[in-house]
């Protein structure tokens, strides 16, 4: 199915749209359940505001990102890295310096 040039509500329930591809597409406002992006390569994407609970990131690599005010809690960190520091051991000796 093509969507060119329109607006569109979309209701999708038990579907697959592996291999899709969207380009210039409006998204805002839009609710994911369940949903299987793994694989998934979000370019040039505006993604502010997001809100992710329960979600699996396993895997991710986040590059030239804008992280400013970005809150992470409650997060399994293991082998996280960021910029090459282990996010464990960086936040082990905060918390140590933080006493």
């Amino acid at each position: 199915m093509k969507l060119h040039h329109v607006t569109e509500t979309l209701d999708v329930n038990d579907a697959d749209l592996s291999g899709s591809r969207f380009n210039d597409a409006n998204l805002s406002g839009a609710v994911f359940n369940q949903i299987n992006l793994s694989g998934a390569r979000f370019n040039d994407s505006n993604l502010s505001g997001w809100h992710m609970n329960d979600v699996n990131l396993s895997g991710a690599v986040l590059q030239n990102l804008n992280l400013s005010g970005a809150v992470v809690t409650n997060c399994r960190l293991t082998g996280m890295v960021i910029d090459g520091v282990p996010v464990e051991e960086m936040l082990a000796l905060w918390r140590q310096v933080k006493g």
